[in-house]
């Protein structure tokens, strides 16, 4: 028999067989609690559930559980550093004025962190594709990229790397 393991935030979460067709988003938010992933439009359109799963931004409402048995999950809540402190990327998102009312930000940290993790040092173009699947309705999108450049800068000067912080 074999078993249904979520790795989620570098933790190991059992599913059982009748929860496997259950969306991701679903599963986070009422299983495990994890509520900082957000539920947009449950089609994909607006990226405000986005996770990081194997290093991919991933679409937490159109990914059944039975799809990501044995592969590695991170949501906002893994990203930041077990001590407390913010992720370079959502120090970057602060100190650029990349956030407003909040609600697309966490779909927006994970899919910069998806590209930084590949691409530490990406032109603001690669950045604008890498974050086309989020929708913004109140920042704009000028500071989230603009975090997204900073977002390095800000981790050399943090002396951390950029990997998610339930990693470390």
């Amino acid at each position: 028999m074999m078993s249904n393991i979520l790795n989620i935030n570098n933790q190991e979460y059992t599913v059982s067989d009748d929860l496997l067709t259950m969306p991701l988003l679903k599963y986070l938010r009422e299983s495990l609690h994890l509520t900082g992933t957000k539920n947009g439009c449950e089609m994909g359109l607006c990226g405000t559930c986005t996770v990081v799963i194997d290093g991919k931004a991933t679409k937490a409402c159109r990914t059944p559980l039975k799809r990501i048995i044995g592969k590695n999950i991170i949501t906002i809540e893994g990203i930041s550093f077990t001590n407390g402190k913010l992720h370079p990327i959502q120090q970057a998102f602060v100190d650029c004025g990349a956030i407003q009312c909040g609600f697309c930000t966490p779909g927006m940290v994970l899919s910069a962190y998806s590209l930084l993790i590949v691409n530490d040092n990406p032109t603001r173009d690669e950045v604008a594709k890498a974050l086309r699947g989020n929708l913004c309705r109140c920042t704009g999108y000028q500071q989230i990229i603009d975090a997204v450049i900073e977002a390095p800068k800000i981790a050399k000067k943090m002396k951390v790397k950029l990997i998610a912080g339930c990693l470390q």
